[in-house]
């Protein structure tokens, strides 16, 4: 740890008020230590982290923290701050923030101390001793483990794959879990934490396998047979799920591993006295099989297995629309859409002329675009049943273009892989041919009959109804256009963010791989709608400031440049506050703005929104106006019935406010 924090990275007296304001604040401690190269590049990677899942912890913590190419060592800052900030724990503000930066390559030495740090803040003792310090160099050295913090009476290590030993007939309910997060550095080793915490103080033995960034060791099959049932607390998928097939589980993220354990450890019990036992799927114990299992372990109903299938291939997708849509839309900029139609810039670029550059700006776009149908079934199949199924999900979606059934091709192409691949991984084969399994027999056949699905029974009927599709959409005029853009507008702004978000925003970007003026005016109007939700709670909170809290204004603040920037996520902290009253407010908002658009017949040929993108937008003024009506309609019913409400916030800016003080302004 004397590599990772120094007196110098820690300051106990941070000033910041915003979260983004602490991770600038001890990010420029790195840089001024020379441990992050290029600050703005390093703040957008923790940003882009904190958008994934909020990083506060319950007991007023933050951990605001990624891996980063801008990192040039493993560092460790620490803030100690007096007003609290804001990072999304149920239980209100944080006042002891951890900035975690590890670079894109971090070895495993590193990560595992920095898992040690995680599991230590789940010590009341040691935070109480974070508190107290009052010198920089003494609080690093307490974090660094020099300096001694009281140890609570009776604690252990969490048991892992190795330490794991043979329970005696009569020993207590036993559990095995699972915990990971996307980055692998905190929430994981919290989990783990926190879980064998509390299996100790109800008389549980807890053994749990860390899948985190410093690698995970498998726990032993004769601790998974012993088992009487396994919590999954996971925001990425579990490696080889088919070693725990025949017990009870509970599957949950890995925040309410950290936020309630005895919860799930009691859920865990009750669903072994029911004898419910989760449908893992058939397989082998790992990879070399291909018996990694596939999403569905859980035995949730279908349709929550769905949406996760596809929520899988979107969001890999996301990157490629983002990039080549971005790449399109700023060469339309700059040489017009004509510039559509250029020759290849392969054969005639010229180094002087703007043309030239508009049109390989455009084909380097196109190429990006390229790759849309073919991620989303290659994702989707993968996140079905894993590595094996990327191979025929790719090649499916491939064949989708070439039949010409577009993006709803390249869903069915996706499904088809996945559930192919985990046919042929329920049938046993003998041990020699298990090792070329997942390389070789899976994508060789599974490849074949999707191919021969796409090319000969599915693929033209999916065309056909796209094509339906098409010209439904290039039809649509007067009350039918503007019933579907109050249909989107909704979606858009229902979860923020969440699923059904993503599928209207991922129907919008469907429509421009083969653009129309219909495809158009749809992207436009989900682009639109999407704006709403955190514009509305940024002007709610700037003209009646009454109704919030100071940390609620704080993100109404925020909220100004992430709603013009379209990131929507920008109003979950208030609907998370109070979604009563906040939720339906930006709903109605986003239905009149996505109505407004499509009458109005704006059109919009990136895959983004915000203000960058409307030099490309057809009808700017009148989209403009949408948003604008859109944003007054939520801001009123929002201030509305919060000003309807009995119980009034105590003014988060008086002396003494506290915590509790900060969540009133949620009680109804």
């Amino acid at each position: 740890m004397s590599e990772l924090i120094t007196a110098e990275l820690v300051d106990l007296d941070l000033s910041a008020e915003t979260k983004d304001a602490a991770a600038r604040s001890l990010a420029e401690r790195m840089v001024a230590a020379h441990r992050v190269t290029d600050l703005d590049g390093f703040l957008a990677d923790v940003a882009a982290r904190e958008a994934q899942m909020p990083t506060g912890l319950d007991g007023g913590i933050g951990i605001p923290h990624c891996r980063s190419e801008h990192v040039s060592a493993p560092t460790l800052a620490f803030g100690r701050s007096a007003r609290g900030i804001d990072f999304g724990a149920a239980d209100g503000p944080a006042d002891l923030v951890f900035l975690i930066a590890a670079p894109a390559g971090a070895d495993d030495d590193h990560l595992t101390i920095l898992s040690g740090l995680a599991r230590r803040l789940m010590d009341p003792e040691f935070t109480a001793a974070l508190r107290a310090g009052d010198d920089p160099g003494t609080v690093a050295a307490l974090i660094r483990g020099e300096e001694p913090a009281p140890e609570p009476e009776a604690t252990t290590p969490i048991a892992t794959a190795e330490e794991a030993a043979p329970a005696e007939d009569d020993a207590p309910f036993r559990i095995v879990a699972v915990t990971s997060c996307p980055t692998g550095i905190a929430h994981t080793y919290m989990a783990a934490e926190s879980l064998t915490a509390a299996g100790r103080a109800e008389g549980v033995e807890v053994t749990v396998e860390t899948q985190g960034s410093a690698g995970f060791s498998k726990l032993d099959p004769a601790v998974i047979a012993r088992a009487d049932a396994v919590i999954w607390a996971h925001d990425v998928e579990v490696r080889e799920k088919a070693r725990f097939r025949g017990k009870p589980l509970v599957d949950v993220g890995v925040k309410a591993g950290i936020n309630r354990p005895a919860e799930l450890i009691a859920e865990a019990r009750r669903k072994a006295e029911r004898g419910e036992i989760a449908a893992v799927p058939q397989g082998g114990d790992g990879p070399a099989d291909g018996g990694d299992g596939g999403s569905g372990a859980d035995g949730a109903h279908f349709g929550v297995r769905l949406r996760t299938y596809l929520m899988s291939g979107v969001s890999y997708m996301v990157p490629f629309v983002a990039a080549g849509g971005l790449l399109i839309a700023l060469s339309f900029a700059i040489g017009g859409y004509e510039i559509a139609d250029a020759k290849s810039v392969a054969d005639h670029f010229v180094w002087g002329q703007m043309d030239s550059w508009a049109a390989l700006l455009n084909q380097i776009g196109s190429a990006a675009f390229g790759f849309l149908v073919p991620v989303l079934a290659g994702y989707i199949a993968y996140g079905m049943a894993d590595r094996p199924a990327l191979v025929p999900g790719f090649v499916g979606g491939a064949i989708a273009l070439t039949v010409d059934a577009g993006f709803l091709g390249g869903l069915v192409a996706g499904l088809l892989a996945g559930a192919v691949v985990m046919a042929i991984q329920r049938v046993p084969v003998h041990a020699t041919l298990r090792g070329i399994m997942p390389v070789l027999v899976i994508p060789l056949i599974a490849s074949a009959v999707v191919g021969f699905l796409m090319f000969i029974v599915v693929g033209k009927p999916i065309a056909a109804l796209q094509s339906a599709l098409t010209d439904w959409l290039n039809g649509l005029s007067g009350s039918n256009a503007v019933i579907l853009g109050v249909v989107l507008g909704l979606m858009m702004c229902f979860d923020m963010g969440g699923p059904l978000n993503k599928v209207a925003y991922a129907f919008a970007v469907g429509g421009l791989t083969d653009p129309t003026d219909g495809s158009l005016k749809v992207m436009a109007a989900v682009m639109a709608a999407g704006m709403v939700p955190p514009l509305a709670m940024a002007l709610a909170t700037t003209v009646r400031k009454k109704l919030f809290t100071k940390t609620e204004r704080e993100n109404g603040r925020a909220a100004w440049v992430l709603g013009a920037s379209f990131i929507t996520e920008g109003a979950i902290p208030f609907a998370a506050a109070d979604p009563l009253r906040v939720i339906p407010s930006v709903m109605a908002g986003g239905a009149v703005t996505g109505a407004l658009s499509m009458a109005f017949g704006c059109t919009l040929r990136a895959p983004h929104g915000g203000i960058f993108v409307v030099p490309l937008i057809g009808e700017p003024f009148l989209y403009l106006l949408a948003i604008g009506a859109g944003t007054l309609v939520a801001t009123a019913l929002v201030v509305l019935l919060k000003g309807a409400r009995r119980t009034v916030p105590v003014p988060a800016d008086e002396a003494g406010a506290t915590a509790t003080d900060a969540r009133v302004g949620a009680t109804a």
